[in-house]
């Protein structure tokens, strides 16, 4: 018997994927659980294994083609088997597998009413949310994706539709100023696009302050010292100041728990997990890695964490669960000489902490002037969720462990 190939839902946020490339030519024989083909996601680059074995009989998107997830993308059968009936655009996977993963990931906001029954509609999750933003029927849109499916580019399109009625009339022509050829475009698209949505939704729904303070870090400098001279030999690798702050930030969470909250609806929800998230620079984009439990971890357990999913996430083989779940983030700008900047939030979580480069500049300590290793860090966090005062504390309890950090052991 026939089994469909399809594309996975590999995440929470996944909506489409690209196919790299297949590893198994048509005609040739597969094994169940074997690499098949690979896809490239938002976030990730991933290998896909075969779901049953057999012969490829059909592959209907070859490498290099941007498809929805739950798309059949393939056919495994018996050699002989006759797969005429299956034509290409014309599959969908099988009711079970759509039914399953929309009922799992359906916004709260889209379930029916009391006493209602919406009509069904088969559209990508994505599209789903976009629909919500925006205000669109989804039932007044023909889809162009596979068997019909609503897919986000028909969302897109609704929303240009939309505005276009509403825009007001144009300057006249003299009005208008030439516009300057650009020398290059590309389209805003892949892990670019995920950031923008993300930070422009930040921007426009949150209520963010920004919180700054300079901290003599001339003590969290010889800690750091003293646990790469000891520890470097037997890890591999020299524990970083990013380590440590990760663990201090967890302690913090740990004792001023309203600042690890979210917003969900109108609720405001404290979270009892702390997950901290860490910002980190690839060729793909910002990437925001997650230490899951970071207050019930060591600063090595913490570090030996912080590098495998640093790795996967600079690789391209980040594992959907790396990169989503996050309760707090830390951003880190002092390498590129960065003293203080307003770090954006990262929804759904409450706040973010920005951390800029440590200087050796003359400062009064102990009643004499000397000088110490200084760095500012910037807490931005969510008025609507948290008051100022109650944000303050927390970020002076972080000043006070980066100070001293052996407060770590209390």
């Amino acid at each position: 018997m026939a089994v469909e190939v399809i594309l996975p839902v590999l995440g929470e946020t996944m909506d489409e994927g690209t196919i790299i490339k297949w590893f198994v030519d048509v005609g040739q024989p597969v094994q169940k659980g074997e690499p098949l083909y690979q896809i490239e996601t938002d976030k990730a680059i991933l290998d896909v294994d075969a779901p049953a074995s057999g012969v490829l009989r059909k592959i209907f998107y070859p490498a290099g083609s941007k498809i929805p997830v739950l798309t059949v993308v393939g056919l495994i059968a018996d050699p002989n088997e006759d797969v005429s009936v299956y034509e290409q655009g014309g599959l969908e996977p099988s009711k079970t597998i759509s039914e399953t993963v929309a009922a799992e990931r359906r916004p709260m906001a889209e379930g029916p009413r009391k006493g209602l029954i919406p009509p069904r509609v088969f559209a990508s999750p994505r599209a789903r949310k976009l629909a919500a933003e925006h205000g669109i029927d989804l039932t007044r849109l023909k889809g162009t994706g596979p068997g019909g499916r609503i897919v986000e580019q028909d969302v897109r399109a609704a929303i240009a539709a939309m505005e276009a009625e509403i825009k007001e009339p144009a300057l006249a022509p003299a009005a208008v100023e030439a516009v300057p050829s650009p020398s290059e475009s590309k389209p805003l698209a892949g892990v670019r696009r995920i950031i923008a949505e993300r930070m422009s939704t930040s921007a426009h729904t949150t209520a963010p302050v920004t919180l700054t303070t300079e901290v003599d870090a001339t003590n969290l400098v010889q800690l750091r010292t003293l646990l790469k001279e000891q520890l470097e030999p037997t890890l591999g690798f020299a524990i970083s100041y990013t380590d440590i702050l990760v663990a201090i930030v967890a302690r913090a969470l740990r004792e001023y728990p309203y600042m690890n909250v979210r917003l969900v609806q109108d609720e405001i929800q404290q979270v009892a997990q702390v997950h901290i998230g860490v910002a980190v620079d690839t060729e793909r984009g910002l990437l925001v890695p997650v230490i899951r439990h970071a207050d019930q971890k060591g600063i090595t357990e913490i570090a030996r964490t912080l590098r495998d999913l640093v790795a996967r996430a600079r690789s391209g083989k980040s594992l959907p669960d790396d990169l989503s779940g996050g309760t707090f983030t830390i951003t880190n700008l002092g390498m590129y000489d960065v003293d203080a900047f307003t770090p954006i939030i990262n929804l759904p979580e409450c706040a973010i902490l920005g951390v800029g480069r440590l200087r050796e500049v003359p400062a009064v300590y102990q009643g004499q002037v000397c000088v110490r290793q200084m760095m500012v860090l910037s807490l931005t966090f969510d008025h609507r969720l948290v008051d100022g005062a109650p944000a303050a504390r927390f970020l002076q309890r972080i000043k006070q462990l980066v100070e001293q950090p052996y407060l770590l052991l209390a």
